[in-house]
């Protein structure tokens, strides 16, 4: 796809309004539940990140559900992100972190990565998805553990947050659902992103961890990203109809086809005759016949 056609994901944005016409005029036809099944599945096919995302939390889930508490327990605590594994080996902890989760089955996680994450993906590719869940939940961990290690330092947490487990892909999630507020257009972008300000911010008052925290600057994160993304997306489209109007492709009725014959590119239409050989003489030299 040529910079010309190309239309970046982040300007394509929709109206609530009309997809509930569009749900309501698709619940009145037939086979409902066949069609639905249908949908589900072209929508799986173009996220495989996501697919795959889901299918290794399972896949960890089940290793901890096979090993004994303490195995379970040393494993989980190897691949989280909290202070002592950051500064001893940060880039390994930080990738192990989000494919695995404490608790029992991770059916939240699964089922979002495999719903709200997967429409995400549809709208912005298998690789912005990627970048978007990378940046929620790296960035979200270093802010949370740097302000951990500054809180520690001056006594005002105890020092066990330091060695506590902090592990899942509720950061990168959390930065995708923030991100989204991008894909709805007019008031309901704002609904949609206060609705979220309101969730996780509650949820830090009613009990405040550094998880919380973390998910909430996972959530500013994601609004970032996607503000930055989008006035980007239409700094470049703009670029690219400046050039249009600008480039070659408007001289283009002034330059000749072929420097050699004298005819310009608005050519004469086939069915006008040539003005140089409707008359006698019309072969001569001057006419560029030789």
């Amino acid at each position: 796809m040529s910079l010309r056609t190309y239309r970046p994901p982040w300007v394509d944005s929709v109206d609530i309004g009309d997809e509930i016409r569009m749900m309501r005029a698709w619940w009145g036809q037939p086979h409902r539940l066949r069609r639905a099944a249908s949908a589900y599945q072209r929508l799986l096919a173009v996220a495989p990140a996501a697919i795959a995302y889901a299918f290794t939390l399972f896949v960890t889930w089940w290793t901890l559900r096979g090993a004994s508490d303490i195995v379970g327990r040393r494993l989980i605590l190897s691949a989280s992100t909290n202070l002592r594994n950051m500064q001893r080996d940060p880039i390994q902890v930080l990738l192990a972190s989000a494919f695995w989760t404490d608790g029992g089955f991770p059916w939240g996680d699964i089922l979002t990565l495999l719903t709200v994450m997967a429409l995400a993906e549809r709208w912005l590719g298998s690789l912005r998805w990627i970048l978007v869940v990378a940046a929620g939940h790296i960035g979200a961990t270093l802010l949370t553990v740097s302000a951990i290690s500054h809180a520690v330092a001056r006594d005002m947490i105890p020092f066990r947050v330091t060695v506590a487990s902090d592990v899942g892909p509720s950061y990168g999630i959390s930065a995708m659902l923030a991100v989204m507020a991008y894909r709805l257009r007019g008031r309901v972008r704002l609904i949609y992103a206060v609705g979220l300000l309101i969730w996780y911010g509650f949820a830090l008052w009613s009990g405040p961890t550094f998880t919380d925290y973390g998910h909430l600057l996972a959530l500013f994160i994601g609004f970032a990203v996607g503000g930055l993304a989008v006035l980007f997306s239409r700094r470049l489209l703009a670029w690219r109809n400046s050039a249009a109007r600008t480039g070659p492709t408007a001289e283009r009725a002034a330059v000749p086809s072929d420097p050699g014959d004298g005819v310009e590119s608005a050519a004469v239409p086939l069915e006008e005759p040539d003005g140089r050989l409707d008359h006698s003489g019309g072969d001569r030299a001057q006419y560029g016949h030789n």
